[in-house]
């Protein structure tokens, strides 16, 4: 399988001066664990995620204050649809993070995390039988 069949197509995209309360209700409201930063003037992405939300709250930082550009990993993996499951955990593990950006032509058009890898390889759960 690749990556292609396991990324969310519902991608997420925020700008840095997004407030980390304001990047917490889209992601919740969207039902996602992550958010593409989108910075103008860098002409980059990034990522932010639900454990740079948690990190910022635990370290005390008010979250009406605090905004997605600080929080964000600037330094973001990228995977590409074709990439095989494997390729992408293995670059997971390896990063020790949960979530990939996939871009196509230079383009983000899904994240691909840990927990959609894991629902295309557990087996699909059996009706019980009567």
């Amino acid at each position: 399988m690749y990556v292609r069949d396991a990324m969310s197509s519902v991608v997420l995209t925020i700008g840095p001066a997004h407030t980390l309360r304001q990047a917490a209700g889209l992601m919740s409201a969207r039902r996602v664990g992550s958010a593409i930063v989108l910075d103008p003037d860098t002409s980059g992405l990034g990522i932010l995620t639900e454990r740079d939300i948690l990190n910022s709250l635990g370290a005390g930082q008010d979250p009406d204050h605090e905004t997605a550009h600080a929080h964000t990993t600037a330094d973001a993996v990228f995977a590409a649809p074709g990439w095989t499951l494997e390729e992408a955990a293995r670059t997971m593990c390896q990063g020790g993070f949960r979530h990939l950006i996939v871009l196509e032509a230079g383009d983000p058009v899904g994240v691909v995390s840990v927990r959609d890898i894991i629902r295309c390889w557990a087996p699909a759960p059996q009706p019980a039988l009567a």
